[in-house]
């Protein structure tokens, strides 16, 4: 939800200024990020983390969690949080603000956007208002796929950052020849897809109203 939230103001912005140097600024960033290997960014951040030492390098807790005040908990386990969310972050957001930058640069030059425009409605509201519903079925999906890939997506990162996930426990049931643990991950990992699908499928029934459309109607 944190890289969609990102992901959509900078694509949007990204294609209100296309081909211009804000553009160009995002497209070199999410460039630069996309090159990155997963392993290599999730690295970086230990290697940061153990240098700089504003965060843990491990872990979900502490050891004397159990010790601390209930705000003090909270902070730990924040921290803890901080560098295994901000790695999925980065890798998530190239993508999507790729998607978001070709959709919404794809109706910029559509005719009823260029009415809007004409009636002297704001830019903002015109980019946010007409041009990203416009453009939102291409990202609806994406948005499905990207429930779906929600466990894939992580084990990587939880496997480096030592987070005790669901990434840890699947490598430790495969090493271990564990096959009901391995296959309770791959279940629930296509009910993440096929649910992430269903999300997908009553969005797109939701905002698109050509889909809703009874078959012969005019």
């Amino acid at each position: 939800m944190l890289a969609w939230g990102l992901a959509l103001p900078l694509g949007v912005r990204s294609a209100e200024y296309l081909g211009r140097l804000p553009d160009s600024l995002v497209s070199w960033m999410m460039a630069a990020l996309l090159v990155v290997p997963d392993l290599a960014l999730a690295l970086g951040l230990l290697l940061f983390a153990a240098r700089s030492g504003w965060f843990p390098t491990g872990g979900m807790v502490s050891v004397d969690f159990n010790s601390l005040s209930p705000m003090n908990k909270l902070r730990d386990l924040a921290l803890h949080m901080t560098l295994p969310l901000l790695a999925l972050v980065l890798t998530a957001l190239p993508l999507l603000v790729r998607h978001v930058r070709a959709a919404i640069a794809d109706v910029l030059d559509a005719p009823f956007l260029l009415a809007a425009r004409g009636h002297g409605i704001p830019r903002h509201r015109l980019l946010y208002r007409y041009a990203l519903p416009a453009a939102a079925n291409p990202l609806i999906s994406l948005f499905g796929f990207s429930i779906g890939a929600l466990l894939s997506g992580s084990l990587l990162v939880e496997v480096v950052m030592s987070w005790p996930g669901l990434g840890p426990l699947l490598v430790e049931a495969i090493l271990s020849r564990d096959v009901y643990v391995v296959i309770g991950g791959v279940l629930l990992s296509t009910l993440f897809l096929v649910i992430g699908n269903l999300i997908a499928d009553l969005l797109l029934y939701w905002a698109d109203p050509r889909i809703r459309a009874e078959p012969g109607a005019k």
